[in-house]
C-alpha cells in the first residue's frame, strides 16, 4: 500500500488481471465478428454480447487471480467466486432474454413502419450471451489469470 490511492489501484494485480481479461475479450470480439460477418466493426470493441463474453473473462480472471495469490480458502475468494457466478448467470440468462425480447419488439416495429408509422428508436438486440460465449470468456479469464500468475509470481 502506498500513499497514493491511484497508484494502489493501477498496481492492484487482481484488478489489472481482470481488466486485461476484459480488454482481450473485447479485442477478440472484433475478430470473431469479422469471421462471422466478413466485415470489420469497431463498435464490437465496446459491445455487450458476442464471442467471447468479456464479462465472464473479467470476473473469472479476477476470481482466479485472487485464488492463486491470496488462497482458495479465503473469504475474498468466496466473494469473488459468488460474484463470478452471478455475473455469468446474468450474461446468458437475464441479459440474453432481454436481447431476445428486443429482437421481437424490433420485428414488430418494422411491421409498423411498413404501415407508415414512423418509430425513431431501434432497441439494442446484442445484450447477452450464449452459453458457449460465456464458457469461452471464462476460459479466456482462466488463461489470463494463469499467465499473470506465471509472469508476476
Amino acid at each position: 500500500m502506498t500513499d497514493t490511492p491511484f497508484l494502489d489501484i493501477v498496481t492492484n494485480r487482481h484488478l489489472v488481471t481482470g481488466v486485461i481479461g476484459l480488454a482481450l475479450a473485447q479485442i477478440l470480439k472484433v475478430f470473431f465478428d469479422y469471421w462471422r460477418t466478413k466485415s470489420w466493426s469497431r463498435a464490437m470493441l465496446t459491445s455487450t454480447g458476442g464471442m467471447p463474453s468479456s464479462h465472464s473473462s473479467l470476473v473469472v480472471a479476477l476470481m482466479l487471480s485472487i485464488g492463486l495469490f491470496e488462497g482458495f480458502n479465503t473469504p475474498i475468494f468466496a466473494i469473488a467466486a459468488t460474484f463470478a457466478l452471478v455475473v455469468m448467470h446474468d450474461a446468458f440468462g437475464v441479459r440474453r432474454a432481454a436481447g431476445k425480447q428486443a429482437e421481437a419488439i424490433n420485428f414488430l416495429f418494422s411491421k409498423l413502419e411498413k404501415q407508415g408509422i414512423k418509430l425513431d428508436t431501434k432497441l439494442k438486440e446484442l445484450l447477452g450471451h450464449s452459453p458457449l460465449e460465456v464458457v469461452a470468456g471464462a476460459i479466456l479469464g482462466i488463461g489470463v489469470a494463469l499467465a499473470a500468475y506465471w509472469i508476476f509470481p
